[in-house]
């Protein structure tokens, strides 16, 4: 009967194949062909075939009390006689339904389901045709039945749709019975009793959901019209009708799929007002289908689920073009603006700030760039407008796992206090709302602030650990500081640096752990007995963060933060070197109490124990960081200056002037005297900047013993009062000292904006406080400290020719007129026993053979013995700028100075034992100066280096390990420079190496040996399948024996990169990189 049924509704929607003729309209051709369908489906339904369908028709229009048979609107009858039809075929399929789901699968005795066989389909499956059918059916039913009767501006009017729309329009009476308001309330009757069927609502809701939608909106809220408005009568319903359609619109919002009633919500609410002289895109709807359409948005709106449902509703189907960031930021807008149906905006912004916040949790690709987007700037906006709420609603929870690493109770805590989800998500969402939305707000940066304790705790957490919080902890942070004001970044800078308070983050007894997904999970701290054991740890802790701190400035290259932070502790230390007298007076502590002493105690450990750490900050922050960043701009350098001068007037105080703070005054007098210099470009606001030197200058001028230094000072303080109009000549004279050392024979350009390094005035050896009158007054820099005699002079701690002297000359009084020293008097000073002295007069011969002196090239028998000697002194400074003048005689002399040091580095057979270690120390320091000799040969390595290469094998049989280390160590950097001369010593080489990986018992020597072979690989790169064919193997075996069975990691660890060269070089040997080229050949 469901063929039957179709067929008769095919036959009322079936098109005229008939000619229309001539003068006749299109609405009358219309009610034609309306009336000939129906009278061939009267036909149809008396035939013998369609006898059962005929009885449920009439069964069905004797139930319902809506059918008119008397009315005279043909366009009324046809819609009639399609409803009654549409009416019987789904209670029909209501019936085949429920008969079908009585029997399991719906199978029956008399057919088995065979394992070979598809189960049944349901009755109410359509075929495509019977589908396409029943699509016409119901367009039929909207066009005639449905939108006709719909109100000016309620829904999409026909005339908008096509031009048949308007033939509809024309044929349509409205003064014919039943009333309109009744015709209406039947096909919105009659679709959602058929819409209770699946297959029939799949094809109802999909394409005639807003025009059903609006006709209920018409039913049960347009309001009554006065008598008299209308040229029509209209017949209200009664109540029970209105209300019945109100529940069934509810029913029907709840029913459908969200996203898809939101936009039919928006198209019902029509467009905005037209302005004069354009067109709208959407006709406007009447006030009280736009408030009830707002209404019903807001309701979606805050139900659950709904943001997610308004953001697909406007957003599904974009491309991701700039209209899309559009549509974006609108929505935001409309999520974060409490809508006037609303009961509260406490209520409104309760239900939709956390629906706003799982928007960032989506992990769909083609969704999440515009969901975050919309979270993103939604959050935003509420926090800069709605401060209070977003507080309570957007941040706290935003922030919340967070601030539970900081508060968590002492007791009744699970082993994991944080899970590794909450953390991950907080980190990430963050990073998304801060780092990606970019848009810093006074509330926004103050919830940051409270956490920036812990997210700096994560941060040196992942620091140590493999972990993908890293970056978004450390753009977090950056983002911060970046955006805070300088004041309290600095603060909070110094606290975490342990200087001023004990810089907060996690609470006591907790600890990050590695999570399982490669996040962080907070978890109880193991309790440690031994007191040293917690006091190193603590230690330790406190350590990493300051390079913690460190590492994230080193990222702010564009920031004068770096700056500021190291002149902000610059004063710190200024201010306390002034206050260290204060508290070295003696108190009387006969008269306390012991609370009082333990007080007064603990104030003087806490006291110590900051300035500790304050050193120890700016030492990482000389070392970890260039000059460049720490005095950006010539602002920060008079500030670096002003704290140097202040520094050193609290030794004029004092009424005692050490040599440190005779170094750091005449440091910073030099560098006021170079800003001043005709080479710095100075501009008005740096003059400014620079009159706070003024008073710390004057104190000089006033205090200082020395009257040379204290006319230089007011010279100084003249030329800066003035800006530069009034320049003395002892100005100009230490400008010139500071720029051109002693030393230097020749000139070297003036820096337009002097940027000394910071190290000079903090990093000070302990030899400059204890050589007391012996050290020149007017040395200007630091003796750097002393190292350990028996340690190995390794090549990353011995200074090469780019590194600093430190030392700039005699003193500033007298040095412009001082005459060139003759080589005689500084082979004299090369033996005297002050060390400054010695070790500039070994920097003034070094320089003098490097330039080429005759007197320096014809003496180079004596500068040798005098190196050589040099060498023997017990201290740093002296021996490395003998073993630097080596490498420069080596240079320019090679075969003579090479043989030399190859003779003194092997060690006699006759060396008495007493001698031996100051030997050993000896041959240590000539090694170190072959090394560096055989890395400045450069080509010609393969010529001079086969006696290097004999002297170094030799070495490593020696009974001493660190000899054999040494001799490793010169062999590889030796080999990567030998390239094919390597090819005769392959062997002899190879057979050294494998024989002292498997056999030496010192892991010292074992490394070396490895690292010999990475050098090697390292240095032939893809000459080594040519160089070393015979000897690969041996070596690849090696490598692989260490891998296996050595117990060293760091050992393995090398030889794994041995392997990884090794296997990058046969790769590119077996399958070398293909390269298009065209040969020409030339025929003979």
């Amino acid at each position: 009967m469901t063929t039957s049924l179709i067929n008769a509704l095919s036959i009322l929607t079936k098109p005229v194949r008939e000619t229309r003729l001539g003068g006749v309209t299109p609405q009358e051709a219309l009610l034609s062909a309306l009336q000939r369908n129906q009278v061939e489906l009267q036909e149809c339904l008396s035939a013998v075939e369609s006898e059962e369908a005929q009885c449920l028709l009439e069964e069905v229009r004797g139930e319902v009390a809506w059918f008119c048979g008397d009315t005279e609107d043909l366009t009324w009858s046809f819609v009639q006689e399609c409803l009654l039809l549409l009416l019987c075929l789904a209670r029909h399929l209501s019936r085949l339904l429920e008969a079908f789901s009585k029997s399991p699968a719906g199978l029956t005795p008399e057919k088995p389901h065979l394992p070979d066989v598809a189960p049944p389909l349901p009755p109410d499956v359509l075929s495509i045709a019977q589908q396409k059918t029943l699509g016409a059916v119901l367009q039929f039913l909207v066009t005639l039945g449905l939108c006709p009767y719909l109100a000016p501006g309620v829904g999409l009017g026909l005339g908008l749709r096509s031009a048949f729309g308007t033939v509809v329009e024309g044929a349509v009476r409205c003064d014919a019975l039943p009333p309109c308001e009744r015709r209406l309330l039947t096909t919105i009757t009659v679709f959602l009793e058929v819409s209770k069927v699946s297959c029939l609502a799949t094809l109802l809701f999909t394409r005639h959901l807003g025009d059903l939608m609006a006709g209920l909106c018409q039913l049960g809220y347009r309001p009554h019209r006065p008598e008299g408005e209308s040229t029509v009568s209209i017949k209200g319903l009664t109540v029970e009708e209105r209300k019945g359609c109100k529940q069934a619109l509810q029913g029907l919002l709840g029913r459908v799929y969200q996203p898809i009633v939101i936009k039919e919500l928006l198209v019902l609410q029509g467009g905005a007002k037209a302005s004069a002289g354009a067109s709208a895109a959407l006709t406007r709807a009447p006030p009280w289908l736009r408030r009830l359409c707002g209404q019903l948005l807001s309701e979606r709106l805050v139900q659950p689920h709904g943001v997610q449902a308004v953001v697909r509703a406007i957003l599904e189907g974009g491309i991701g073009g700039d209209s899309d960031w559009r549509k974006c930021d609108a929505v935001a807008k409309i999520l974060a603006t409490c809508p006037q149906q609303s009961t509260s905006a406490d209520s409104y912004y309760s239900q939709v700030c956390p629906q706003v916040l799982e928007l960032l949790h989506f992990k769909d690709k083609t969704t999440a760039q515009q969901f975050q987007r919309v979270a993103t700037r939604a959050v935003l906006t509420i926090v800069q407008d709605q401060p209070e709420f977003g507080q309570r609603f957007l941040l706290s929870p935003l922030f919340s796992p967070l601030h539970r690493c900081a508060a968590l109770p002492g007791e009744d805590v699970s082993q994991h206090a944080v899970p590794e989800l909450e953390l991950t998500r907080c980190v990430e969402d963050v990073y998304k709302i801060c780092v990606v939305g970019n848009s810093p707000s006074a509330m926004l940066l103050s919830s940051l602030g409270d956490a920036f304790p812990i997210i700096f705790n994560l941060f040196c957490f992942t620091k140590q650990n493999v972990s993908h919080l890293r970056a978004p902890c450390q753009e977090i942070l950056l983002w911060y500081l970046s955006h805070t004001e300088t004041s309290l970044a600095l603060s909070l800078l110094k606290d975490l640096c342990v200087i001023q308070k004990d810089g907060g983050g996690v609470t006591s007894g907790f600890q990050f752990s590695p999570g399982s997904e490669g996040g962080a999970t907070l978890t109880c701290r193991q309790p440690i007995s031994d007191e040293d054991d917690a006091l190193y740890e603590k230690v330790l802790g406190d350590q990493w963060r300051v390079e913690c701190v460190v590492q994230l400035l080193a990222e702010m290259k564009e920031s004068d933060l770096p700056g500021e932070l190291f002149l902000f502790l610059l004063r710190d230390l200024t201010q306390w070197a002034g206050e260290e007298q204060q508290t070295e007076v003696h108190v009387d502590m006969t008269s306390m109490t012991l609370l009082e002493l333990e007080q007064q105690l603990e104030g003087r450990v806490h006291g110590r124990g900051q300035r500790l750490a304050l050193l120890h900050t700016m030492a990482v922050m000389c070392e970890g960081l260039p000059h460049t960043l720490l005095l950006r701009k010539p602002s920060q350098v008079v500030g670096f200056i002003g704290s140097m001068l202040r520094r050193a007037c609290v030794g004029l105080q004092r009424g005692s002037e050490s040599p440190v703070d005779s170094q750091t005054l005449c440091m910073g007098m030099g560098l006021v005297a170079t800003l001043l210099s005709e080479a710095a470009q100075l501009t008005a606001e740096d003059h400014s900047c620079m009159t706070e030197l003024l008073a710390p200058l004057e104190q000089v001028s006033r205090c200082h013993p020395d009257p040379v230094i204290q006319e230089l000072a007011r010279d100084l303080r003249a030329s800066i009062a003035t800006h530069g109009a009034y320049r003395p000549d002892s100005v100009t004279s230490a400008a010139h000292i500071l720029s051109h050392p002693a030393g230097s024979d020749t000139p070297q350009p003036k820096p337009v904006t002097p940027t000394p390094s910071p190290t000079a005035s903090c990093s000070l050896g302990p030899r400059a406080a204890m050589s007391g009158p012996s050290l020149p007054q007017h040395t200007l820099a630091a003796t750097p400290v002393k190292t350990d005699q028996t340690q190995v002079p390794a090549a990353s701690s011995l200074h090469g020719e780019g590194e600093c002297s430190g030392t700039v000359g005699a003193s500033i009084s007298s040095a412009s007129s001082a005459p060139e020293k003759a080589f005689s008097d500084w082979l004299h000073e090369a033996y005297d026993p002050d060390v400054p002295t010695r070790t500039m007069a070994l920097r003034a011969l070094t320089q003098a053979v490097r330039e080429g002196h005759k007197r320096a090239l014809e003496s180079r028998e004596k500068l040798l013995t005098l190196f050589l000697e040099s060498l023997e002194h017990e201290d740093s400074f002296v021996y490395l700028s003998a073993i630097q003048g080596l490498v420069v005689l080596a240079d320019s002399f090679p075969e003579q100075i090479l043989n030399r040091l190859l003779a003194e580095y092997q060690v006699s057979p006759n060396t008495a034992p007493a001698s031996r270690g100051r030997s050993l120390e000896t041959r240590l320091k000539v090694g170190e100066a072959l090394m560096r000799a055989s890395r400045a040969m450069g080509e010609l390595a393969p010529h001079y280096g086969r006696p290097l290469l004999a002297v170094f094998l030799r070495g490593t049989r020696d009974q001493d390990a660190s000899v054999r280390t040494s001799s490793l160590s010169n062999l590889g950097e030796l080999c990567q420079l030998l390239h094919f001369s390597l090819g005769p010593l392959a062997q002899e080489l190879s057979t050294c190496l494998t024989t002292l990986i498997k056999t030496e018992r010192e892991v010292e020597v074992r490394r070396a040996a490895v690292h010999v072979i990475v050098l090697l690989l390292r240095g032939l790169s893809d000459q080594a399948p040519q160089v070393l064919g015979d000897i690969l193997l041996e070596l690849y075996r090696a490598l692989k024996w260490v891998v296996r069975s050595d117990s060293d990691e760091v050992a393995a660890l090398h030889a794994q990169l041995a392997l990884e060269e090794l296997d990058g070089v046969m790769r590119r040997f077996i399958f070398p990189q293909q390269k298009l080229e065209k040969k020409i050949v030339v025929l003979p």
